[in-house]
């Protein structure tokens, strides 16, 4: 109540003092020690995870946001991609997914922080490392090193990011979400730094205090950076950064890339990290005086458009991560590191109290304590590989499985043991569903498509001609993935290269892919991989007397991101181009003459990718398995709200829009070595990007997300450019959907971390208890497919009974769950009765959702 003493002079001070309040204690005051980021004076613990703003939709993000805090996430990283801001000098662009304001703001109405990583150097397998090609060609540059030219247009986009942050109030200083920001990004990594020299060094010296002075409010950070100079805080990045000492004292021990799985490159099996692993990892980091940590990626979403990497890095960039491709919760991995996040936080306040005393407990065996005062927090490690262990600690006995971590948030009782997941598995499921599915026959299917033929070699008027062979990034800019390199050559009738079943074209390129075709038909093509970009063929051709044309198509696949002196990395026909005649052994080699260039494609100078040209040609015969061929077709979105993904089965290799947006580059016939995968990976031990991989002998990537924002109910645009021939009738929608529901929990397993009670004697009195939650609102449990106490084996979807089982499991799980949204179940002989005594049991439970009726699609 306001008092009117005084008259209404006190009335507006004391007003003006309540509207202005709430405003200023937004402002955060961020600093740091040596133990952790100080926020508001209040040193804190941090759990981050990587989203890219780009990688998914404006729609998507407030859900994506919401479901990272759900699973106990602090803070939001993303990179800021330079070349997506600025594709010309001068000219930027934040609308729809690259409006960084809008998705910071997004991030902070949902109440989490941001780390905002500048860099303006990215990597993250993203095109030219995020660098706008323009930059390529300012007279006298040199990336990432202590040059005039590149320091300049660094520090003006860095700058003008900073300036876009400070005009929305969006750092912590001025009440927005922005704590922390980074400069540079893995420079001190794997030699890069060195090969620049001594002018490397001053590189970083210069970009540390070009930082600095743009007077952000907030902390900046360099990862991989040993050498970073006071006050930028070094950071680690890896699988696993326990071992990591920040350089100074003064500084706390973060970890900005915590991998919690790896990316997909066309040609490659798909690499997965077992959560175990991932929750070990986290837990020893903690354990180990660790701070802030942050997973990439969180989300890892879809490498939309033409912005992939690598080369050769797919359009899928699911990375294994918690909330999958689609936005999807991933379980286990999501919920157990929520878990694990509960379980780190329960030991907060001892943790930034204090650095922890580690003893060794044995073998591979090792303790690490916190304790301030009657504070006290503890973690018990088995770091070993093969052995589980039973360790003595302030006079208790723990069991730890082997590579595990158990938490103690009161030095006494275990709260969580990474290896023991409470959390439910859901296993996704794709379903089908034709796009003509309201057609019958395969003609009638082919009416419903229109097509345009690309033609081969030189039809646009901006063709030019040069003598030799030019590399293909400086002469296309990077304006389109594809380069035509155009010869003509007169065969004479006494030539030895009329024998055409001797006669053999050679053709070398640095990459990144190749299609030859002779005298207007496809000859043979070629591709580099991940491994090696190159590209050398030799390919029997067939010539006729006279003049004959011999058109090469160049593409790339997305261009190289990372290494030192990177962007020198080149791609195209560079030579030698050879004529063989195996016959006579005679060689000609043409890479010195003059050939004809063509940037781009005709139609994507007709602007045939948003479908409206008038020249779509509809006829009875559809053209099908021929190279170089645009085609389109119109249907309906798939009912409901699930997720959406194009299978592009039966097509080659090229790029496909949804009413004008690109989808990204397909390649389905890109299959994946036949060996390297495992049908279960085992958790313990060293991860590695090899160690757990599937899909081996399987197309890389067969389906390519389409977000729900980009559809209309209706009359939707489907647009094609095929490289080297498929058959569009066979393409197929799938929505993502979850199929069953699972967990596994035994008596061994600590109590939901939900159930802790820190106020009790014995900190948790539930005992184990198996979770079932389905994933989507209106969802109830509608069947048990599978309940076992006992000794039950398998994984989800494949459980079976052991030698040991309860034989009324079913009907108590039955009892407790169906119906329910949600249900718990305690994992007991008191629940279930003793049917082997003596040994330790376990409950499995595999159930059903009720879920929407999968709806076909109309055209």
């Amino acid at each position: 109540m306001i008092m009117m003493r005084g008259g209404t002079t006190v009335f507006v001070l004391l007003l003006w003092w309540l509207l202005a309040a709430p405003l200023t204690s937004y402002c955060a005051n961020v600093t740091y020690d040596h133990r952790a980021l100080v926020i508001d004076g209040q040193r804190r613990v941090l759990i981050s995870g990587s989203i890219h703003y780009p990688r998914s939709t404006p729609e998507m993000w407030p859900d994506l946001v919401q479901k990272s805090k759900d699973g106990g996430l602090d803070v939001i990283e993303t990179y800021v991609f330079w070349n997506l801001h600025e594709p010309v000098r001068s000219q930027y662009d934040f609308e729809g997914r690259k409006d960084l304001v809008k998705f910071v703001k997004t991030v902070a109405d949902a109440g989490l922080y941001v780390h905002l990583r500048i860099g303006p150097y990215a990597c993250a397998e993203w095109n030219y490392g995020g660098f706008p090609v323009w930059l390529h060609f300012v007279p006298g540059i040199v990336f990432r090193t202590d040059n005039e030219p590149f320091k300049a247009e660094m520090k003006r986009f860095t700058a003008k990011i900073v300036d876009l942050m400070k005009g929305e109030k969006l750092y912590a200083s001025q009440g927005g979400p922005i704590i922390l920001s980074q400069i540079e990004n893995e420079y001190g990594n794997g030699g890069i730094e060195s090969a620049y020299g001594s002018a490397g060094k001053s590189y970083v010296n210069w970009a540390a205090n070009m930082a600095v002075s743009l007077d952000t409010g907030v902390p900046w950070v360099m990862c991989q950076q040993a050498d970073a100079p006071d006050p930028i805080i070094n950071t680690c990045n890896g699988f696993y950064c326990d071992q990591f000492k920040p350089n100074s004292n003064q500084k706390p021990k973060m970890w900005t890339e915590n991998w919690s799985g790896w990316f997909l490159s066309f040609g490659g099996a798909a690499p997965y990290r077992p959560v175990e692993d991932l929750a070990f990892s986290v837990a020893r980091f903690f354990q180990l005086g660790g701070t802030l940590q942050n997973y990439y990626m969180y989300h890892g979403g879809t490498n939309f458009g033409r912005t992939t990497g690598g080369p050769f890095i797919s359009t899928s960039y699911d990375y294994d991560a918690p909330l999958d491709e689609y936005g999807l919760i991933r379980q286990p991995k999501w919920g157990h590191l929520k878990d694990v996040h509960k379980a780190v936080k329960l030991c907060e306040a001892a943790l930034v109290a204090t650095d922890p005393t580690v003893s060794s407990l044995g073998p591979n065996l090792e303790a690490a304590v916190y304790k301030t005062g009657s504070t006290c927090a503890a973690f018990l490690a088995n770091v070993g590989t093969q052995s589980d262990a039973t360790v003595k600690f302030n006079g208790n006995s723990y069991r730890l499985p082997a590579w595990s971590v158990s938490i103690l948030p009161d030095c006494k009782n275990v709260v969580l043991n990474t290896a023991k997941i409470n959390s439910a598995t859901m296993v996704p499921s794709f379903i089908h569903q034709s796009l003509n599915s309201n057609v019958d026959s395969s003609e009638a299917i082919a009416s419903d498509w229109s097509w345009i033929n690309e033609p081969v070699g030189i039809s646009l008027d901006s063709a030019f001609v040069k003598l030799g062979l030019l590399e293909q990034i400086n002469t296309t800019a990077d304006k389109s993935d594809y380069l035509w390199y155009s010869l003509r050559t007169n065969i004479k009738g006494n030539e030895p290269f009329l024998d055409g079943s001797q006669t053999v074209l050679h053709v070398e390129s640095l990459g990144h892919a190749l299609h030859v075709f002779i005298n207007g038909k496809l000859a043979g093509s070629g591709k580099g991989n991940s491994g090696n970009a190159k590209v050398a063929l030799e390919i029997p051709i067939a010539l006729s007397a006279g003049k004959n044309t011999i058109d090469l198509l160049s593409l790339t696949v997305g261009l190289q991101n990372y290494g030192a002196f990177y962007d020198q990395t080149g791609a195209g026909i560079t030579g030698p181009v050879k004529l063989k005649s195996a016959k006579s052994g005679t060689t000609v080699d043409l890479s010195s003459q003059q050939w004809t260039y063509q940037v781009g494609l005709q139609g994507e100078e007709l602007g045939l990718s948003s479908g409206s040209s008038s020249q779509w040609v509809s006829q009875s015969t559809l053209p099908k398995n021929q190279p170089l061929t645009w085609y389109k077709t119109k249907f309906d979105a798939p009912a409901g709200n699930d997720p959406v993904a194009i299978d592009f089965t039966g097509m080659g290799k090229g790029e496909a829009w949804v009413n004008g947006q690109s989808l990204g580059r397909y390649w389905p016939v890109y299959v994946a070595s036949n060996s390297g995968c495992t049908d279960s990976c085992n958790y313990r031990g060293s991860y590695s990007s090899s160690k757990c991989l599937k899909n081996c002998g399987k197309p890389s990537q067969t389906l390519y997300h389409v977000p729900r924002s980009w559809l209309q109910s209706s009359g939707n645009t489907l647009v094609l450019f095929e490289e080297i021939g498929g058959d569009p009738t066979k393409i197929s929608f799938a929505t993502r959907q979850i199929g069953s529901l699972c967990s596994h929990v035994s008596e061994s397993h600590p109590s939901p971390v939900d159930t802790w009670d820190a106020d009790s004697t014995s900190g948790m009195k539930a005992g184990p208890l198996l979770s079932l939650e389905c994933p989507f609102p209106g969802q109830v449990i509608s069947s048990i497919k599978f309940a076992s106490f006992g000794t039950p084996h398998g994984t989800c979807g494949s459980f079976g009974h052991g030698q040991c089982s309860s034989s009324n499991a079913l009907a108590v799980v039955q009892k407790a769950c169906v119906g329910s949204k949600s249900c718990r179940v305690g994992v007991s002989i008191n629940t279930f009765g003793d049917p082997c005594k003596g040994v330790t049991k376990s409950l499995a439970v595999e159930a059903s959702c009720t879920k929407r009726h999968a709806q076909r699609i109309h055209l």
